[in-house]
């Protein structure tokens, strides 16, 4: 199981789910019609090391996180 969290403006849960790659939670997620409009903005980092390939190997107990662009001053 890896840990889902959405930070920022997303707000939504934290969800656990039984998966071994980011392809598979975009898959997931792409369903999700408060998350789907995230997607393709987010940057996402796993154990708190951003990210770039879906093909990424996940393990049991990584934690994903999508982060939404922010701005700020």
């Amino acid at each position: 199981m890896v840990e889902v969290e959405f930070l920022g403006p997303i707000n939504k849960e934290k969800i656990n789910l039984d998966i071994s790659n980011l392809s598979q939670l975009s898959e997931i997620l792409k369903d999700d019609e408060k998350i789907s409009l995230w997607l393709e903005k987010c940057a996402v980092a796993v154990n708190d090391t951003l990210v770039s390939s879906k093909d990424m190997t996940l393990n049991d107990g990584d934690k994903i996180s999508l982060l939404p662009p922010v701005c700020g001053g």
